[in-house]
């Protein structure tokens, strides 16, 4: 197989692939500025890709196809972004395809972030071979992407799945961004943390006093020292993962739920917590439901994009047609 370039456009930073037959060659990594758009950055992807493509000894008629990862709602047939939330929110006025073409006049294939890193796990990672998983990835906020029966779940709208950081576990808690309240993101994820921990009433002025520079991996690490006030936002972390598992899985039905983030640097308290929850709260009588942590990390998603490249005919020939026209 060619090779192909895979951008997965976190909410904190953007991780650039080049991968070749299931491995990543190379790979470049930049901090995202989610919040002030994505058209100021093309400039800087292109150039980046380019400059991997030199590293390796590629030119562009040496590629395949190219692929994005996107965190929001995205028409997988279209290339193009329907919603966002507080991410890169000019992202539904730019023409993907065209960039793509006017740059390396490639092929596109572009989905939900959260979705690319569940389909690069089944394809390339913990879940080869299981044909129904849920994978939770933690970070900026909390995405899901569903594989069912051996197929990836989109929807009618292309929103079924990827929605799992907006399901309501507490329906009298703070309001959410995307207009609900409640939502697993406000109660447990790293956007909302600093928020978390200054409202709440059991922790000490000091700790809430340093909140806007405590991210999860210092909750973890001064639990683990015996800090009360860190395991008390771990503990009640850990109780809301649960409960969205629980939730996913009595909606899916999967035989292993995966987990992902850089939070799974602590996987080794994670893991067992949730995987005794989800065997006392979930009602899967007839199998009980694996948690697995991610084995590809914040490369799932390219991963993800490289299979999608494999196995979708491109659909926009008739679109770089148009393009070539007007060059």
């Amino acid at each position: 197989m060619e090779c192909i370039v895979a951008i997965d456009l976190g909410g904190t930073y953007i991780k650039l692939g080049l991968l070749k037959n299931g491995v990543v060659v190379e790979k470049r990594t930049l901090v995202s500025k989610s919040a002030n758009g994505l058209s100021s950055r093309l400039t800087e992807l292109v150039d980046t890709v380019n400059e991997m493509l030199i590293h390796y000894g590629l030119d562009k008629n040496q590629l395949k196809g190219i692929g994005i990862a996107f965190p929001g709602l995205v028409n997988p047939k279209e290339c193009s972004v329907i919603a966002t939330n507080a991410k890169y929110d000019d992202a539904k006025e730019i023409d993907f395809c065209k960039w793509a073409w006017d740059n390396w006049q490639l092929p596109l294939v572009m989905d939900n972030d959260a979705r690319l890193s569940a389909i690069g796990e089944w394809q390339y990672g913990v879940a080869q071979g299981i044909d129904n998983i849920v994978m939770m990835t933690i970070g900026t906020g909390i995405g899901t992407g569903v594989i069912m029966e051996g197929k990836v779940l989109r929807g009618v709208h292309f929103q079924a799945g990827s929605l799992g950081g907006h399901f309501v576990i507490d329906y009298k808690g703070d309001d959410c961004t995307c207009g609900n309240k409640g939502c697993v993101e406000t109660i447990a994820s790293t956007f909302w943390l600093p928020s978390i921990i200054k409202k709440n009433p059991e922790l000490s002025n000091e700790f809430k006093n340093n909140a806007d520079a405590i991210g999860f991996k210092t909750i973890f690490e001064l639990a683990a020292a015996g800090n009360g006030d860190a395991k008390l936002v771990m503990d009640q972390s850990l109780e809301a993962w649960s409960a969205a598992l629980v939730t996913y899985i009595h909606a899916y039905d999967p035989q292993i739920v995966v987990l992902s983030g850089g939070i799974m640097k602590s996987k080794k308290y994670i893991i067992p917590v949730l995987q005794q929850h989800v065997n006392k709260h979930a009602w899967s009588p007839v199998e009980k439901v694996r948690v697995l942590a991610s084995v590809l990390g914040d490369d799932a998603a390219l991963y993800g994009i490289e299979y999608l490249l494999k196995q979708q005919k491109p659909v926009h020939e008739k679109r770089f047609a148009e393009y070539a026209q007007l060059r």
